[in-house]
């Protein structure tokens, strides 16, 4: 079953991302770069494999909230890794400098997005319809079910979900995939464990969830930065 972007993770790796590669899919054999007018030209499977780890190693950074970085000094960090040479940061220190940048431009990225997303609750509180929760949670009804059966936090239920930013992007959609799904309760965001205790099966509701009720300020991919509200049109299916 496909992960998705609900569940909650803790904790911090610069770990690598492999993709399973169809045998008969060959790299293509020369790609330009109209922007820098440079030819990047794979010879070998050594050439193909080497632009796939980059682009492997980007798009985990990326997902971790670790942009920008200069990028000269970081080609010479993974030179000298890979040619075994001293490096230039103590190994003892390596982990705590990663650490360190990644909570600056988390403090910063968090301190942006917040402030819109007070902006953003504080006009949506004011439409029709719109119920705002002392936690800071804010819900519409789209459509009330028949049954009077609310889940508990230790059940286990099946919802379809739509996620959204406040930009409208989509950040992950059961919907999209045409496939509900089955969680416990207790294991997902503070918003969701709190909205559909309120719910009865067959309802269709939509969340409007604060940073504090959703990941904080920390880092979900690519779209989801630090401090960000979430959106999410939730349908409960059911009680497990």
């Amino acid at each position: 079953m496909k992960k998705t972007i609900l569940f909650l993770t803790m904790g911090f790796a610069v770990t690598l991302s492999y993709a399973q590669v169809k045998p008969t899919v060959k790299p293509t054999a020369k790609t330009s770069e109209k922007s820098t007018g440079t030819v990047v030209v794979f010879k070998s499977a050594v050439d193909s494999a080497s632009y796939a780890l980059g682009m492997r190693i980007a798009q985990n950074l990326k997902a971790q909230g670790l942009d920008p970085l200069n990028m000269q000094i970081f080609q010479k960090g993974m030179q000298d890794a890979l040619q075994s040479k001293k490096p230039l940061i103590a190994d003892g220190i390596l982990d705590g400098c990663i650490g360190n940048y990644q909570q600056k431009i988390n403090k910063s990225k968090s301190s942006t997005a917040r402030k819109a997303g007070e902006v953003f609750l504080a006009a949506n509180g004011k439409r029709e319809g719109v119920i705002s929760l002392p936690s800071g949670m804010q819900y519409e009804i789209i459509k009330n079910g028949s049954d009077t059966l609310k889940p508990k936090l230790s059940n286990k239920v099946k919802c379809h979900y739509h996620g959204t930013l406040i930009s409208g992007a989509i950040f992950d959609s059961s919907v999209d995939r045409g496939e509900p799904i089955s969680f416990p309760l207790g294991n997902v965001i503070v918003g969701w464990q709190e909205a559909l205790q309120l719910m009865t099966i067959g309802s269709k509701w939509k969340l409007y969830i604060p940073a504090d009720l959703a990941y904080g300020d920390q880092q979900k991919g690519d779209l989801i930065v630090p401090g960000s509200l979430l959106i999410f049109e939730v349908e409960l299916l059911g009680i497990e």
